[in-house]
Order: C-alpha cells, then sequence, then structure tokens
C-alpha cells in the first residue's frame, strides 16, 4: 500500500484516516499548531508541521481541512506545499458508492454512504462527508466542500472552494458560484453568484 500523510489533525483528518485505511499505509498526521506536536492522534503521531511533509518524500498527501470561516483554506495550503499532482491521493471510504467511469480528482476524500449516481469529474481537493447524494451531470470543481446529506439535483454546477452545509438541496439546473457559502439545510431554488452566502427553505442571501 502507497504511504499517506494526512495534513491537518483534526475531526475531518480523523475520518479520512477511517476511511483510508484499507487503501494506505497511513504514517500519521502534519499540523502547525504546536499544541499538537509530539501526540497522537487515534493511534498514529503527529509527525510535525506542515513543513515535515518533505522528510518522506515518497508519501502521498491528502488536506484534511474543511472550515465555514476559510472557504479556501486547502487551496491555501496546496498552494503553500506547492506538490507535483501526483503526490495527492485520492481517498474514497469503500461503502461509496462511485458510478463506474467517474473520475475523482487529485487529493479528493470521498466519505462513506456518498452516492455518485451517473459518471462526471469531480474537481481536486474535494470534500465529499458522508450521504451526500451527487446525480448525473453535475460539474464539481475543485476545493469543494460537500457536509453531510448534501443533495445535488442534475445538472447543476458548483464553483472552486464553494461550502454546502449539511442537509442542503440544491434543485436542478442551478449553479453554486465559487466561495459561497450554502447553510446547512437550506432549500436552494435559483442560482447563487460567487462569494455569497444564503440560507434558508427556500434560501435566500443573507450576505
Amino acid at each position: 500500500m502507497n504511504p499517506l500523510i494526512l495534513v491537518g489533525a483534526g475531526g475531518l483528518a480523523r475520518e479520512t484516516l477511517a476511511a483510508a485505511r484499507d487503501s494506505f499505509k497511513v504514517l500519521g498526521f502534519v499540523d502547525d499548531n504546536p499544541a499538537l506536536q509530539g501526540k497522537d492522534v487515534d493511534g498514529l503521531p503527529v509527525l510535525g508541521p506542515l513543513d515535515a511533509i518533505a522528510d518522506y518524500p515518497d508519501a502521498q498527501v491528502v488536506i484534511c481541512t474543511a472550515r465555514t470561516t476559510d472557504l479556501a483554506s486547502r487551496k491555501r495550503i496546496a498552494q503553500r506545499l506547492d506538490l507535483e499532482p501526483e503526490r495527492y491521493g485520492t481517498v474514497v471510504h469503500p461503502l461509496a458508492s462511485i458510478a463506474a467511469g467517474t473520475a475523482v480528482g487529485a487529493g479528493s476524500v470521498v466519505l462513506a454512504f456518498v452516492a455518485v449516481t451517473a459518471p462526471q469529474e469531480i474537481g481536486e481537493h474535494v470534500v465529499i462527508m458522508p450521504h451526500v447524494t451527487i446525480t448525473h451531470d453535475d460539474r464539481v470543481s475543485s476545493y469543494v466542500t460537500f457536509a453531510a446529506r448534501v443533495a445535488v439535483a442534475g445538472n447543476v454546477s458548483v464553483g472552486e472552494t464553494a461550502y454546502l452545509g449539511s442537509g442542503a438541496l440544491i434543485r436542478e439546473g442551478l449553479s453554486v458560484g465559487a466561495g459561497a457559502l450554502i447553510g446547512m439545510g437550506a432549500v436552494v431554488l435559483e442560482n447563487v453568484p460567487d462569494n455569497e452566502v444564503w440560507a434558508g427553505v427556500p434560501a435566500r442571501r443573507i450576505r
């Protein structure tokens, strides 16, 4: 199995570890938080700050951050690491259902009980949390985050670094702009422009 290092040592990293154990030899975590240095997380060591990745040139890497307060965190970390695309692993939980012919981008994480129901391309460094449904002809850009139980109808476009909160529903044929934040439980019935925050039923712009 290929060696893997997880960037970040928080909740998403722990979920990614659980998804990756059958496919990778996970070496541990890297995190810039000084309080985590030298500690173990779920039985694996925090190997050092992000710069410690340089000590493991043969390991693949997955960036495990997802913050509603910093939608571009994975993009910024990827720019800082400046690794070749082949250095990034792709983690797909064995209980995810991914349609044959789907291309999941480098560095992406797909957790348990996700359903991708028709072949499509999913961008790089995308995080798809449990019980998300992505249907036919959707277009998922890089660095998107789908929180748990999001459902996306057909022919939806989701822009780079967008974050769809838990339980959000997106009607068919719409676009969710780059850097947009969709609140948990929102029902989106119209296009969401770039960098806006929408919430509610039906969803409306709140910022």
